[in-house]
């Protein structure tokens, strides 16, 4: 982002980010704007600050919200105010309310030039909410990762919906080691997922330790194209790379039914 060339973007109407959140995660270290990825929020709002797109969007986890007790937030809101350019409108969305079978919540922060009189507005939500059997029964096959047959014979004994919290307890203990003393829900290891509920947020993984995402009726992870539609991409999108690549560029992205209702709003600004 340093080494863009600023003046091919001169003049543009929309500048969107979807600026690394690991920093400011709940499932992460939470080091914020002292984590490299994190600063680029701020390399970001540089950006802004050179090219002035008449509109700008940046998307991060719910996380920056609260980082630092809020703080961190409040700098970054300070960075984009004092260009004096812009109208700041945020919000928490959650990707079920916009037609996807998740619950993915996410922040948005919208900035629109002063010189553009209307007043932004995000998407209403919409009353169909949609559910992992919407996407998930009669998916073709595809590619995906496997698990271990001992990690295998763990989820054969968690209903649909459950978790680690099913297994007997020497089991939970030993397949959780240390953090089992540590508090938190951590509903999140060990879990499989449920055909009549939304999908749990998608990682970058299906498999690691607080990321497993288990089919809810089959004895498999989910595979690449249940991934894809459960972020709400059409079947015929192609991603490329390595299974882990490809996982990560699906889990990373913002659904596609969400950015779309959001895109409308915009668009009527334009």
């Amino acid at each position: 982002m340093k080494e863009i060339d600023l003046n091919l973007y001169k003049n543009i109407d929309i500048l969107m980010g979807g600026v690394p959140c690991q920093s400011f995660s709940y499932a992460g270290k939470r080091k914020g704007l002292d984590d490299m990825r994190g600063n680029l929020l701020l390399e970001f709002i540089k950006i802004v600050k050179n090219i002035c797109p008449k509109i700008f969007i940046i998307e991060n986890v719910k996380g920056l919200y609260t980082h630092c007790n809020g703080t961190t937030f409040k700098k970054i809101y300070d960075e984009i105010e004092n260009t004096n350019n812009y109208n700041i409108y945020c919000k928490v969305l959650n990707s079920n309310d916009y037609g996807v079978p998740q619950n993915r919540e996410r922040l948005f922060i919208v900035g629109v030039s002063k010189n553009i009189k209307k007043e932004f507005k995000f998407p209403e939500k919409l009353e169909y909410k949609p559910v992992l059997r919407d996407v998930l029964e009669n998916c073709p096959t595809s590619d995906g990762i496997e698990y271990s047959e001992k990690k295998k014979k763990l989820f054969e004994l968690i209903p649909e919906g459950g978790c680690w919290v099913d297994l007997p307890l020497e089991m939970q203990k030993t397949y959780l080691g240390k953090s089992f003393e540590s508090g938190g829900g951590k509903r999140g290891i060990l879990k499989r997922l449920h055909m009549d509920k939304p999908c749990l947020t998608l990682l970058t993984s299906p498999s690691q330790k607080q990321t497993e995402r288990y089919h809810p009726i089959k004895t498999r992870p989910l595979q690449i194209l249940e991934y894809a539609r459960i972020q709400t991409f059409p079947d015929d999108y192609k991603f490329y790379g390595s299974l882990n690549q490809q996982y990560r560029q699906i889990g990373n992205a913002v659904p596609v039914k969400l950015a779309y209702h959001l895109a409308k709003e915009i668009k009527k600004l334009l």
